[in-house]
């Protein structure tokens, strides 16, 4: 029987990107299962952090997260749009948030259809690896056929029940907190929080110790 960890994640969080590729190379290469839990980014849930945080941080990550592509051979670039509609000089967070709302809510319905983490693995890919325009055109319809999915039928059912979808992105955040964090990307593996794309070794050293093994050819998973 596979294992499962909780991926708690964000669009908005290059960090939460960059460990895509090992987290996708996990899922295929070994016996455990990815149940996608999407949150909204701090930018939303809590605006004052920018207002309050180091001016050091952000030009610090944004030096940190190029690095760490170029180091994985990653394509990165800022997004064009940002998820978040944010002036970056000044920090203030825009009141109206027509992007992340959406992305977030599709990542709620893909992880309701089993294919969560294929869907932010495309998804993720449009908006940090360097497609301008990416809310634009069929980049997200396409984005979502390799993933699996319709994006048309997902926005069916969002649109059916708006208030359903931001109730389970307000749990998996409350879900988050309770596992130990409130940052992503966070990986929960038997009530154990991994935080950040630099403890993925630990999360794989921990299922280790309680049977992780490889994948046999062909056999199916279920990224959820």
């Amino acid at each position: 029987m596979a294992l499962e960890f909780q991926l708690y994640w964000s669009f908005r969080s290059p960090y939460s990107y960059l460990a895509m590729h090992r987290i996708t190379q996990l899922a295929r290469d070994c016996e455990v299962d990815v149940d996608v839990r999407v949150v909204l980014p701090l930018a939303v849930r809590k605006p004052e952090f920018f207002r309050d945080v180091n001016p050091l941080w952000l030009p610090y990550v944004l030096r940190d997260t190029v690095r760490l592509a170029e180091m994985a051979g990653i394509p990165y670039r800022f997004p064009d749009p940002d998820p978040i509609v944010q002036n970056i000089q000044t920090r203030e967070i825009a009141r109206e948030q027509p992007y992340i709302h959406r992305i977030s809510r599709l990542g709620v319905e893909a992880s309701r259809a089993g294919r969560g983490l294929a869907f932010i693995d495309e998804v993720s890919r449009l908006i940090w690896g360097g497609v301008s325009g990416w809310h634009t055109g069929d980049h997200l319809t396409h984005a979502a056929e390799r993933a699996g999915l319709s994006l048309e039928d997902m926005e069916l059912r969002i649109m059916a029940d708006v208030a359903a979808y931001d109730a389970v992105l307000t749990q998996n955040q409350a879900d988050l907190e309770k596992a130990g964090h409130w940052g992503v990307p966070t990986m929960v593996f038997r009530d154990e929080p991994f935080f950040g794309q630099d403890r993925i070794d630990a999360l794989v050293w921990r299922m280790h110790q309680h049977g992780l093994k490889p994948r046999e050819p062909g056999m199916p998973h279920h990224p959820a």
